[in-house]
């Protein structure tokens, strides 16, 4: 490693709430960023629970909540050792670890006193067990500054994936986000609607399953477009950037709202739920990035085939030039492992005093630095 360059970890825990993704980085001066190694691992059924538990409001939920924060952090610790045993290196080797957390709680907007997003983890203990200098709580600042807090990871796609084409990254977690990078322009980015959150809710309640394997049972439905135009009436979809969302806004009780009590085969909601997903991306690249010639997908949505697909398919039809539609695979970065290393650029930026907010994305003031280090 170069003496101008650093090691960093970064760990992401999504709105999938499907388990914990770690990496380790060689972070260069400028923010050049190389993946040195990475593990990945499924909560424990109780801490899902937990977690999934405190995303609505319920009893006792602050006691419930540092006992999640506190477990969430053993959890990342663990990781974050198995992580230093795979790339043989030690606690002194590393500068920081960029936490993100678990989201419970987003609410964004234009009134301070009423703005807040809170990401549960116990950053401190983290630090504790890991003798690692931690850096979390990255949302808060620019919620401050009257930004929504997200999504944070334009800034590093800029970093990673900028070239000489219009290009656009799409990240499908529990919710997708786009960043656009256009050849000549600022780089802006914003949610776009759920990702794999409702998809997964649905085949949860109906078959027990935490996620559609491969989007296997959405094939077998055929989309109902009246439930899709249902769906896509939510003022969200028509609401102009700077935007973002989450479980406060799309959930069980949000869908069963739209179906209204129509009796609907279970399998044709989930592939109208995946319709959703893939609609509300190309329609947003349609009216913010029409001039678009790449489109750079991440995230764990790139395992479902089917969406994929019908990404692939529908693009086809609305963008009658072509759309270049590739994993992140092909520009050398695991798709699953995009956020987690977008969290290690972060903590960088954090330790480097550098603001690695965009304000064209999140909508804040201004350039801040983000994060609070809790040292080791």
């Amino acid at each position: 490693m170069h003496k101008s360059h650093s090691l960093y970890i970064g760990m992401m825990s999504g709105t999938s709430l499907d388990g914990i993704d770690a990496v380790l980085a060689e972070l260069g001066p400028d923010g050049e960023t190389q993946l040195c190694g990475a593990v990945s691992t499924p909560f424990a059924p109780p801490l899902r629970d937990a977690l999934l538990a405190l995303q609505t409001p319920g009893d006792n939920e602050i006691h419930r909540e540092h006992l999640a924060a506190n477990a969430l952090a053993m959890a990342y610790a663990e990781v974050v050792q198995q992580l230093l045993t795979k790339c043989k290196q030690h606690p002194s080797d590393i500068t920081a670890i960029g936490a993100h957390g678990q989201t419970i709680r987003h609410q964004a907007g234009s009134n301070k006193a009423l703005a807040y997003t809170h990401q549960t983890l116990n950053p401190a203990l983290l630090a504790e067990l890991t003798s690692i200098d931690v850096i979390a709580d990255f949302r808060s600042r620019d919620l401050a500054a009257g930004g929504h807090g997200a999504p944070l990871v334009p800034a590093f796609h800029a970093q990673q994936f900028a070239s000489n084409k219009n290009t656009a990254v799409l990240n499908l977690g529990g919710i997708a986000n786009l960043t656009l990078l256009p050849q000549k322009g600022d780089v802006t980015g914003f949610d776009c609607g759920p990702g794999n959150m409702l998809m997964d809710a649905w085949i949860a309640k109906h078959q027990g399953k935490d996620f559609d394997q491969n989007g296997a049972w959405a094939a077998q439905g055929t989309v109902n477009n009246s439930l899709l135009e249902q769906m896509l009436a939510d003022p969200f979809f028509t609401k102009a950037p700077p935007k973002s969302t989450g479980r406060d806004d799309f959930h069980l009780r949000w869908l069963e709202k739209k179906l209204g009590g129509n009796a609907l085969k279970a399998e044709d909601v989930q592939a109208t739920l995946l319709r959703l997903t893939v609609t509300a991306a190309l329609q947003s690249i349609q009216l913010y990035a029409p001039q678009t010639e790449v489109l750079i997908v991440c995230g764990g949505g790139v395992n479902n085939t089917a969406l994929l697909n019908c990404l692939r398919e529908l693009a086809q039809v609305m963008f009658k030039y072509g759309l270049e539609i590739r994993s992140s695979e092909a520009n050398g970065v695991d798709p699953q492992l995009v956020e987690a290393l977008a969290f290690a650029w972060l903590a960088w930026a954090h330790k480097t005093k550098r603001p690695a907010n965009l304000p064209a994305v999140t909508g804040a003031s201004g350039p801040r630095i983000l994060g609070a280090c809790y040292p080791a």
